[in-house]
């Protein structure tokens, strides 16, 4: 009996979140940096939902994909700012087992949506530039509902078997994770349980999420870029590639940064490196986004600025 207490108060013992560590100063630096990035995230999100809902010439498909990536860039750094902003005002980083696993389970669901939704968005650019006559017919507000219905699910199904394999690992000596939130590798480094099969699921399920989605949007942008070369006129071809530019730049920078993060090595010494490009995901995108797309979209400049000046 002494025994089996013993095991469920070491079940319940909390993780430690290492941050960053470093000097007062770092800490102070970080704190006022996290915070300026989240606060700009949600409003810059929250804006574009609004500045959506609030013209009717910008509810087409591509801007209601774009409310739905907005509302998950809200969530998606929600999950992860605030928490660091707290390890780094009391320089403690105590969670408990509960709340790490929920915190892992919702930053990778959001971001296996992410692929999800972005690869949508770019079957939609697709449609519109390479079946322009049958775009209307196709993307219809039906489809569009049941394309982001399923970008959510399949974002939150893919996680839920490691989550749940996760869950059952036991966890002996420092309960120490060298990270800002609950990331997946480092908590199951501290696992003394055989965790062959909890790798080979979250390896199997991140491959298969991050090819499948880079597939299609590889594919679209392909046949993009094949049929722009096509257009003999100059104006033609601007106004094409324009309409997918905004898109464009996002998917490389979210693309880029996290296969990243699958293909860095374990070495200790790049855990600096890959904490710098989990911040770029988790803080500094979702404060790109609303930026990257009101000024390389013309019509989302021109609705800003109507709603700027009261019209």
């Amino acid at each position: 009996m002494a025994w089996g207490r013993s095991q469920n108060q070491s079940a319940q013992e909390p993780f430690i979140l290492l941050g960053f560590p470093g000097p007062l100063g770092l800490h102070v630096g970080l704190f006022a940096l996290f915070l300026l990035m989240y606060v700009l995230a949600v409003a810059g999100n929250l804006a574009i939902i609004g500045l959506v809902g609030a013209h009717p010439r910008l509810r087409t498909p591509m801007y209601f994909f774009l409310c739905h990536l907005a509302f998950l860039e809200v969530w998606f750094t929600t999950a992860c700012v605030p928490k660091a902003l707290a390890t780094l005002a009391s320089r403690r980083g105590a969670i408990s087992p509960a709340g790490c696993a929920a915190q892992m389970y919702f930053v990778f669901s959001l971001g296996c949506t992410e692929y999800f939704l972005l690869a949508a968005m770019a079957y939609d650019r697709y449609l519109a530039i390479c079946r322009p006559l049958r775009y209307g017919s196709v993307m219809t507000p039906s489809l569009c509902a049941r394309l982001a219905l399923g970008c959510w699910l399949c974002g939150f199904s893919a996680i839920a078997v490691p989550a749940a394999l996760i869950a059952r690992l036991s966890f002996c000596g420092a309960r120490v994770i060298n990270h800002f939130f609950c990331d997946i590798a480092p908590w199951i480094a501290l696992s003394c349980s055989d965790t062959r099969v909890v790798e080979l699921a979250s390896f199997g399920i991140a491959f298969c999420v991050i090819l499948g989605s880079c597939s299609v949007t590889l594919l679209s942008y392909a046949c993009i870029i094949a049929t722009v070369v096509r257009i003999s006129a100059g104006e033609g071809r601007r106004r094409a590639f324009s309409t997918c530019s905004s898109h464009l730049t996002v998917v490389l920078v979210w693309y880029g940064s996290t296969i990243f993060l699958h293909v860095r090595t374990s070495a200790e010494s790049s855990l600096d490196l890959t904490k710098a490009v989990t911040v770029l995901n988790t803080a500094v995108t979702p404060v790109l986004n609303p930026f990257i797309y009101t000024l390389r979209n013309r019509e989302v400049r021109e609705a800003l600025w109507g709603w700027v000046q009261g019209k």
